[in-house]
């Protein structure tokens, strides 16, 4: 409503108003008109007294009493249209409508009207009227219409108790309203947490499904952070932190949009940032980046001023943390968090100026949410734990998993063929001629699996979506995709141009395209949602091996089907072996307790925590412990962590301080940490480097072996080794190119040829290293991107 307009409303309107529940804080907005000044008319009536305020009153008590928005609706319904009787402009009731269907209705009726008005039809949710007394939707709902003064808009919560909720957005302070202006409501799981996040400053943990409006909820508790704080805004950083660098682009151009505007500036920090950016860092509000690079960066905080600044941290998909690879560093830069704001805690006398550092973190569905609230909650204060259960999903979304039969001679990439041919009868079941996506193991498997299906499918497509495919078609650069995509069919992965990519999006996110295939990886970063998404096969290609998607990547997945705006279902389909189709459904229904793997890369991080001098001595490197999510976990199910399950919790500790001391024990074998006098922690230049340049203990030691007299060729087969490369693939259609590169009488060769073909990720690795080196162009794109990765993380080794 505009600001200025004066709310209020007639007694004899007051007097009809009847409060069912006087339990609670009712509000009720209404709609009524003045025929002659066609002024917009609204009253928010407290309970007993009708207290009339102003829209634009920022009373921050009058807004946390508004629990409840009842609508009074007069005349027809419209969507994105006005009110024709007194022209009143009313946006996004069908919004509000949407936002109800997945809730119970309740039987006093949804809509109570009296006056029997046409009701509009609306692509989401359509009304139309079967007799005087009741309307049903196509989605089933019988809505009763009630001859009744005062038409009230009632929604029940799932659970059968009161809904007090569905917050509106006019509750936060007008200048920070711009930054939830794509809806006037927030969804269930958001209004459940709006209370604690925007009026509190306790740590949060906040278990919801995919697709739940997560990011409004950082959102909340950023706009919590900038009311409290003075103004100007200069000593306060928020960290946003997202296990993939693809989420962070993603939010950095969602935020640096919303948040611009009233101030703020965002910087990204993922990959290897050069120190240039860390000067930038200090003029940017918000930083967002991945643990690997948070770590990096806060491994020289004593120097590093900027860490000390930061007053809220948000944790995405902290479920990350049982990740075999990822976990770790994600645990050791939270419990590294928590250390120094105790640390700055300790050495400062005032405690007031010590600003309070406030986690919140998000995490897909998990049976032991409450374990990562305990390792969140601060010593004065326990985190708030909000569980959020799959039926309040937005989109409902359907999960089904399919297994198919895989004889012991079959190898993975036989068994993955076959699923091509059983994609078209998955699409035509599950579907509803909406757009789907289909996600596969490789770039290769991609491409065939399109062909495949272009062949074995064909779409109804209207006149109007032939041409305009067409026309996407004509613009690609790759031709057969120009062929495939007139078909309705496209593939899509990070080794396309950019430009082709982007046409495919957008063919994709109009809905002309009716089936997309793709790469998990780039599912991670494009925001491509789809009615229907199929994961063809759990197991995918990484380092030349076949293995099981993480949980992350299926959840990531997953989250992809559903189109808020257009759906109301979703459906996800993975298609698995018959040997692994229980695995699914159990990770499906949220069953798989999240462990620790600090245990398994405790040196690195130990040595880290020692050159940072977190860590000082043997009880402080207790302490330590003590602050991560293994000592949760380990206390709970000792087992797991390979101690024996009879254990009290001394026994646990003295396991934990064992494992410490071990670790410890074999930083100082290769002279990485000394003692001095003092039974105090001294790191060497060389344990410093090793954590400055965030170098593996294995390549350390490996480092250890030299003597001096290597040769170039030596040097360089030992750099390729390293554990630093591991995430660089080696895949089969590669290999001619790089064959090439190392023997070819005809052509420029490395200087240092292999034996033999190149069938090894080492032997990759030696091969572009000298290609570069060697000034010999590589015309293919995937290779160029490697070099480059490759380089990045051998400028921190070499």
């Amino acid at each position: 409503a505009p600001e200025k307009e004066v709310l209020q409303l007639s007694l004899g309107e007051r007097d009809k108003i009847s409060f069912q529940h006087e339990n609670l804080k009712v509000v009720s907005s209404f709609l009524s008109f003045d025929e002659n000044k066609s002024k917009r008319v609204i009253d928010f009536s407290q309970q007993p007294q009708n207290k009339a305020l102003s829209e634009n009153s920022d009373d921050e008590s009058v807004h946390s009493t508004l629990r409840k928005s009842l609508f009074k609706t007069s005349g027809n319904v419209h969507k994105n249209t006005e009110f024709k009787a007194g022209s009143v402009d009313v946006k996004e009731i069908g919004t509000y409508l949407n936002t109800s269907e997945n809730m119970k209705v309740t039987k006093e009726g949804f809509l109570r009207n009296n006056h029997h008005a046409p009701i509009t039809k609306d692509s989401d949710f359509t009304l139309h009227r079967v007799n005087n007394e009741e309307i049903v939707s196509e989605n089933g709902i019988k809505i009763q219409s009630f001859s009744n003064a005062s038409e009230i808009l009632d929604v029940t919560g799932t659970t059968g108790r009161k809904l007090e909720i569905l917050r509106a957005v006019t509750e936060i302070p007008t200048q920070f309203r711009s930054i939830f202006k794509e809806f006037p409501y927030f969804n269930y799981a958001q209004s459940k947490a709006l209370d604690d996040l925007l009026y509190t400053d306790r740590n949060f943990v906040i278990c919801a499904p995919t697709g739940s409006g997560k990011t409004v909820m950082f959102e909340l508790a950023i706009t919590r952070l900038l009311m409290e704080a003075p103004l100007p805004w200069l000593n306060i950083k928020v960290v946003y932190m997202a296990p993939i660098k693809a989420l962070c682009s993603q939010r950095f151009d969602d935020w640096k949009e919303k948040f611009g505007p009233i101030g703020l500036t965002c910087k990204e920090l993922t990959g290897d940032t050069l120190m240039d950016d860390l000067f930038e860092i200090h003029h940017a509000d918000i930083i967002i980046t991945t643990p690997e690079k948070w770590d990096s960066m806060t491994r020289r905080w004593r120097d590093n001023s900027i860490v000390q600044l930061v007053r809220l941290f948000l944790i995405d998909e902290v479920h990350v943390i049982k990740d075999e690879s990822r976990g770790a560093t994600l645990e050791v830069v939270v419990s590294r968090m928590k250390t120094i704001q105790s640390s700055l805690w300790r050495h400062l006398e005032k405690h007031d100026t010590v600003p309070p550092l406030r986690f919140v973190a998000v995490s897909a569905t998990i049976p032991n949410t409450q374990d990562i609230a305990e390792w969140l909650s601060d010593s004065k204060m326990p985190a708030v734990c909000l569980k959020i259960d799959e039926d309040q999903r937005p989109v409902k979304l359907r999960k089904i998993v399919l297994g198919f039969p895989c004889s012991d001679n079959q190898t993975e990439f036989k068994f993955d063929l076959t699923l091509n041919y059983k994609i078209a009868s998955i699409i035509q079941t599950y579907s509803e001629q909406k757009p789907a996506l289909v996600f596969c193991a490789t770039r290769k498997g991609v491409q065939q699996a399109a062909s495949v299906l272009a062949k074995d499918a064909k779409f109804l497509l209207s006149i109007e979506q032939k041409q305009r495919l067409q026309g996407f078609a004509n613009s690609l650069k790759d031709s057969k995709l120009r062929e495939l995509l007139t078909y309705g069919v496209a593939y899509h992965h990070a080794g396309m141009e950019i430009s082709d990519r982007k046409i495919i999006e957008g063919a994709f996110t109009v809905g002309d395209l009716p089936v997309l295939f793709t790469t998990s990886t780039l599912a991670m970063g494009v925001n491509l949602p789809a009615h229907l998404v199929v994961i063809k096969s759990t197991m995918h290609y990484v380092g030349g091996v076949f293995q099981e998607y993480s949980e992350t990547d299926i959840l990531q997945m997953i989250g992809r089907a559903g189109r808020p705006q257009f759906d109301t279902t979703a459906t996800a389909v993975i298609m698995t072996r018959c040997s692994t189709r229980e695995r699914y459904v159990q990770l499906l229904n949220g069953a798989d307790i999240i462990e620790s793997s600090l245990h398994r890369h405790l040196v690195e991080h130990l040595n880290a925590e020692i050159v940072l001098h977190t860590v000082t001595d043997v009880s402080v490197a207790l302490e330590w412990i003590r602050s991560t999510f293994l000592y949760i976990r380990a206390l709970k199910n000792p087992a797991h962590y390979g101690f024996s399950s009879g254990l009290d919790k001394v026994g646990i500790e003295a396991k934990l301080q064992e494992l410490c001391l071990k670790n410890l024990n074999d930083l100082s074998a290769f002279d990485l940490i000394r003692m001095d006098e003092a039974n105090n922690f001294k790191p060497t230049e060389t344990g410093r480097l090793m954590a400055w340049y965030y170098i593996a203990f294995d390549t350390v030691k490996q480092f250890f072996t030299m003597k001096g007299t290597e040769t170039l060729n030596e040097l360089i087969t030992m750099i390729s080794n390293c554990t630093e490369f591991v995430d660089v693939k080696l895949r089969t259609n590669e290999k001619k190119i790089l064959n090439t590169l190392n023997k070819d009488k005809d052509k420029i060769t490395i200087r240092f040829p292999m034996e033999g073909k190149i069938k090894t990720r080492e032997m990759k690795v030696n091969c572009l290293i000298q290609a570069q080196l060697g000034c010999i162009p590589i015309q293919d794109f995937t290779l160029t991107q490697d070099t480059g990765r490759i380089f990045r993380n051998g400028l921190r080794v070499t």
